[in-house]
């Protein structure tokens, strides 16, 4: 925090890689293609059937004479000024080899969202990564990100007093055809009683970082984070894009991660996941299924209660999504390369706004 705005006068290209091609990944790289102001050099990729393709057809579009390669030795080759690194898991090695050789990195990953909730160690070498390499990391996405952390920067602008932030996700699964993802990986279709610590941690580590970030940001710096969880099943068999939900099984789960100051809930993260709403609560509550969005209600001296949700048509909604991930991280490609070296959170840089032309 405190570094000086990095100036864009004068519009320039920046060279970029996209890393990983999977479902947010592809729609990247396809705007990033189509971007007045990038410059795609490369493509890495994990499956060896994509090794050698053309990176338009990997976006979905006619080939542009760009080469996928899975060797980082590649990618460096290159010198792109920034990789779109958007893989499943974090590789911290590969960041830090991207970051020395002096190309700066704008990721999907979660890790990097708040320097001061990092593992002390994972920042120093991060944060020696960039010394090295005069170059500067910033993670991003619709959320966290859009929603935890831009949204209540600019709610907050209006407000001399906050008693509590509220931040709801709701996300109707039941027309996303993944049945890996749904069933597999979320637990959507499984009898209650599978383990729900996994998925807290998973959501506190994501969720709880800007949170803080948030909280100090506008002087309420948290004691600590809490987590807890519950799920909804079915009262029926229900029927969804991606197979069956039987009755009696997992259809709805609800995560809530609160940031703690002066002993109560100061800010809070609940994300809302559901095939059906008809369900029977472990809880015993009534939970609030609301169409897939968010919902910020803030309690200050300028009480706000801000709602977003998709516009699309049903058949639309599918194309739709990767683009929530996937644009902001495009959009903020020129701030990151022109930033100070280090790690960069959505407080350093100015506000992200898109050249679309």
């Amino acid at each position: 925090m405190g570094e000086p705005a990095p100036k864009l006068d004068s519009p320039r290209r920046y060279r970029v890689v996209q890393w990983a091609t999977g479902n947010v990944g592809a729609r990247a790289l396809r705007r990033a293609l189509e971007h007045p102001q990038l410059d795609v050099v490369g493509v890495y990729v994990y499956g060896e059937a994509k090794v050698g393709r053309d990176a338009g057809k990997l976006a979905g579009i006619g080939p542009v004479g760009v080469a996928a390669t899975n060797r980082i030795e590649d990618v460096i080759a290159l010198r792109p000024d920034c990789v779109l690194y958007m893989p499943q898991y974090t590789n911290e090695a590969e960041v830090c080899q991207l970051l020395e050789s002096g190309s700066n990195v704008v990721t999907t990953r979660t890790e990097f969202l708040n320097p001061e909730s990092m593992d002390p160690g994972v920042r120093a070498r991060i944060e020696a990564a960039c010394v090295r390499g005069n170059s500067s990391i910033h993670s991003t996405g619709c959320s966290p990100g859009f929603a935890t952390e831009a949204l209540p920067l600019v709610l907050s602008s209006l407000q001399r007093r906050i008693d509590h932030l509220s931040i709801n996700e709701y996300a109707d699964n039941s027309s996303r055809n993944s049945p890996q993802m749904l069933f597999e990986v979320m637990g959507f279709g499984e009898p209650p009683g599978r383990p729900m610590q996994a998925r807290l941690d998973h959501l506190r580590n994501a969720f709880g970082p800007s949170l803080q970030l948030v909280a100090k940001t506008v002087g309420l710096p948290l004691e600590r984070v809490e987590v807890s969880g519950g799920i909804g099943v079915a009262r029926k068999d229900v029927r969804i894009a991606a197979g069956l939900v039987p009755a009696g099984t997992v259809a709805a789960m609800r995560t809530i991660v609160s940031g703690i100051r002066g002993g109560k809930s100061l800010m809070s993260f609940t994300a809302t996941w559901y095939v059906s709403p008809d369900v029977e609560t472990d809880d015993g509550q009534s939970w609030d299924f609301r169409e897939s969005g968010w919902r910020l209600l803030l309690k200050g001296d300028v009480p706000l209660d801000v709602s977003i949700t998709y516009p699309v048509a049903p058949e639309d909604y599918a194309d739709m999504t990767p683009g929530l991930t996937a644009h902001i991280p495009l959009n903020a490609v020129r701030y990151v390369c022109e930033a100070p070296p280090g790690i960069r959170s959505s407080v350093d840089l100015p506000q992200i706004v898109p050249q679309l032309s």
